[in-house]
């Protein structure tokens, strides 16, 4: 295996490494089809996991998970070149997350949904226009369990208080009137139209994603919500598992850590270790490091 410190990486301008790497690829099952789709057509040698959505809702368990994944692959006999991970922000569960062994990859995006639309700069324009949107996927509808993600079934990439509150309330009343009424009580309510404007359905061109699309259309109507259906866009996946990591994307160096900057870059690179290999706390004072 190359030294984790002269481990390939993209050439100038992000060129895509010269040679066929072997890399582990780890990304939510909201993305399986997606990710399974870019592993085939990838140049190199893909090795693709996939961890539940369940476990964004409780941010520090899929750090944890993350966080074994990428040991493991550092670890590991198999002689892995880089590990990617599919996934964003996700409301702050990658934050702190450290390469282990070889370099570690990650999107510049705060969730699934700019992988799913193809740049973050898109995804800022569909939230600017329309900021109360429930996005709807066919991996993300197909793969819920009913008996425990009733509450969030198609809710994709809105991380605020409010919305978290909101599928809080509808998994109390569906635990304790049922689905039926649990729906009934928040039309009275209002509560969906109020936090809603629109429902989007976001057609990846792969599988049948014809009972997705209607399932998001009658519910739309059912709430009141306008329908759109939007053309996915697969760009960031395609170039991460093809090893073109240019500015979109962050590459950590074993050791290194990452941080959330709060503007558009999305993430950084924090250095937790000095030149005498003893790991450091990062200093405050430096700044964000990019």
């Amino acid at each position: 295996m190359t030294d984790p410190h002269d481990a390939p990486v993209p050439g100038p301008e992000g060129a895509p490494p010269a040679r066929a790497l072997r890399l582990k690829a780890v990304g939510c099952d909201v993305l399986a089809r997606p990710l399974y789709a870019c592993a085939a057509a990838s140049p190199h040698v893909v090795d693709v996991g996939l961890l539940r959505r369940g476990l964004h809702d409780t941010p520090a368990s899929l750090r944890d998970r993350l966080q074994a994944e990428i040991d493991a692959a550092g670890n590991g006999d198999r002689p892995f070149d880089a590990v990617v991970l599919a996934y964003g922000l996700c409301g702050g569960a990658t934050a702190g997350i450290r390469a282990h062994g070889v370099p570690l990859v990650l999107p510049r995006a705060h969730d699934c949904i700019t992988l799913l639309l193809g740049s973050r700069e898109r995804y800022a324009r569909e939230l600017a226009a329309t900021p109360g949107t429930y996005w709807y996927a066919p991996d993300y509808v197909e793969r819920s369990d009913p008996a425990t993600d009733a509450a969030s079934r198609a809710l994709l990439g809105i991380g605020a208080s409010s919305d978290e509150q909101l599928v809080a309330v509808y998994a109390d009343y569906v635990e304790r009137f049922g689905k039926d009424n649990a729906d009934y009580l928040m039309e009275v309510m209002g509560a969906w139209k109020a936090h809603y404007q629109r429902a989007v359905f976001i057609d990846t061109g792969l599988g049948d994603p014809a009972r997705v699309e209607a399932l998001a259309r009658a519910e739309a109507e059912r709430r009141g919500w306008l329908f759109e259906r939007m053309v996915g866009q697969l760009d960031l996946l395609r170039r991460l598992l093809a090893g073109d990591w240019d500015h979109d994307f962050l590459v950590l160096r074993p050791g290194q850590e990452l941080g959330m900057t709060y503007d558009e870059d999305v993430m950084r690179t924090v250095d937790t270790r000095d030149p005498s290999g003893v790991v450091a706390q990062p200093d405050p004072s430096d700044g964000p490091a990019r």
